[in-house]
């Protein structure tokens, strides 16, 4: 019974970008964490450890985030999926989605999207 656990725009304040003065003045970024696992367990036993803790998912990504200072969304999307799937062995695939509204003054958002399935 495959359910889906997501987190809708985990809002972080961070150090983000290429540009010198993103590398000293920190931007907001949105990030959406979708996780699939097995709801059987957690459906009958009401048990949190059953599942996924998403408010403990949120504060590995944020302080995963806020630490790394990365250069490229596209390179946190990939570490923040591989966190995912690392520390919550119960998830067997995740979608991450990291929002960087401010890159493109133009644009509403943009966006990088990754979805990793944990290997068999």
């Amino acid at each position: 019974m495959i359910g889906t656990v997501e987190v809708e725009r985990i809002g972080i304040r961070c150090i983000v970008g290429i540009h010198p003065f993103e590398r000293v003045q920190e931007q907001d970024i949105g990030i959406d964490v979708a996780m699939d696992l097995d709801f059987a367990e957690a459906s009958v036993t009401e048990r949190v450890g059953a599942t996924v803790d998403y408010t403990a998912v949120a504060k590995a990504i944020t302080d995963l985030v806020v630490e790394r200072k990365y250069q490229l969304i596209e390179t946190m999307a990939e570490e923040c999926a591989r966190l995912v799937l690392s520390q919550w062995p119960r998830v067997v695939s995740t979608t991450i989605v990291v929002h960087k509204p401010a890159a493109v003054p133009e644009a509403a958002d943009t966006r990088v999207k990754v979805v990793r399935r944990r290997d068999p």
